[in-house]
């Protein structure tokens, strides 16, 4: 029984998130050759929060006898998983548009942010602990601040061309200042991914007070589909953007309502209900080379040096908040074991003592 609970808690969450980042990225890339094609980011967005939610909206209703629902749904709970749509339908429009003016190699990159971004966030709201005299808290603080600088010389400094057949006429300039479609997707997937550490902080504290993640899911992508709808409206008024025919573009569209709104966000609140915001988004870090392969192989995207000197430098800052939050825990666990123990000396004993 214990090693089945071991399995359910330590092995199983890693085997699911890295799935899940793996995912992602392939849809990404799917999603960046089908605008390539001409697909409309607003468009697709909104198809697919409301394809995913006639997805879940079957299964959830399905499951939901078979499930304990300990907590009864509340106009609170309605509210706050309007917010969560929201904050989800911003960040994916910010995400989508910025990978038109880059790719998502450069996406997975700034991506290697969210750990950062996300221990801010709990540190503000309470949900991580600071004291300023432990290495552990210190460490946490160093790496954030390490992993947003790597982000800013990703987005700025593009540098030569590798992975390329393309590089080999590409100027002997170690490094060159890029472009602005790319300083601008930089800036936008750095706004992206703050709002992705906040949509996890969010999730921490709804699934606090309504532990069904699947209910929750179906909530947040009714909000968004609504409100992705309502955006593309207004934005888009061509009414052939909305026609979508048997191409890359659908296979699109079904991918990212099957793979990334139903089983993507099912995983992502199910993990961060067993294990914590910032141990799900730990695993960022992987995003940046499943990304580069997908892209070299299907989109002949180019890796630049610039992008592997902020990769470089995000990922130090992103290992030493890793590093602070297991020291964190195992001091805490020592602690725990030596109060326990101390509590469970007979009391002759610890008078001696």
């Amino acid at each position: 029984m214990r090693r089945r609970w071991s399995f359910y808690m330590d092995f199983l969450p890693v085997v699911v998130i890295i799935g899940n980042e793996c995912i992602d990225m392939g849809l990404l890339t799917l999603f960046k050759a089908a605008t390539l094609e001409g697909m409309n980011n607003h468009v697709f967005i909104a198809y697919a929060y409301a394809l995913g939610t006639l997805v879940l909206l079957p299964v959830t209703l399905f499951t939901r006898r078979s499930r304990v629902v300990p907590v009864p749904l509340s106009f609170s709970i309605i509210c706050k998983s309007l917010l969560l749509g929201a904050i989800g339908c911003g960040s994916q429009s910010l995400g989508y548009i910025s990978i038109n003016y880059s790719s998502p190699t450069l996406a997975s990159a700034i991506s290697n942010m969210v750990p950062a971004f996300t221990f801010m966030l709990a540190v503000t709201f309470r949900m991580e602990k600071l004291t300023i005299k432990s290495r552990s808290s210190n460490a946490k603080v160093m790496g954030s601040i390490i992993s947003i600088a790597g982000a800013f010389v990703l987005t700025f400094y593009e540098g030569k061309s590798i992975l390329n057949s393309s590089s080999l006429h590409q100027s002997n300039e170690f490094l060159k200042s890029v472009d602005s479609g790319w300083a601008i997707a930089g800036i936008m997937l750095i706004v992206d991914y703050f709002l992705v550490s906040l949509w996890y902080i969010l999730q921490v504290h709804i699934l606090k007070e309504f532990p069904d993640e699947l209910s929750l899911v179906l909530l947040y992508t009714i909000s968004a589909t609504v409100i992705s709808t309502v955006v593309a409206l207004l934005s888009v008024s061509n009414a052939s953007a909305w026609k979508i025919g048997l191409n890359l573009s659908l296979i699109s569209i079904v991918s990212s309502a099957i793979f990334g709104k139903l089983v993507g966000n099912t995983v992502s609140a199910w993990s961060i209900n067993l294990k914590g915001a910032v141990y799900v988004t730990s695993f960022m870090p992987l995003q940046i080379v499943i990304s580069v392969g997908l892209g070299v192989i299907f989109l002949g995207d180019s890796l630049y040096v610039g992008s592997i000197i902020g990769a470089t430098i995000i990922s130090i800052g992103l290992y030493g908040v890793l590093w602070g939050k297991a020291t964190e825990e195992i001091e805490e666990d020592v602690g725990f074991l030596d109060s326990s123990s101390t509590e469970n000396v007979p009391l002759l004993q610890s008078y001696r003592t």
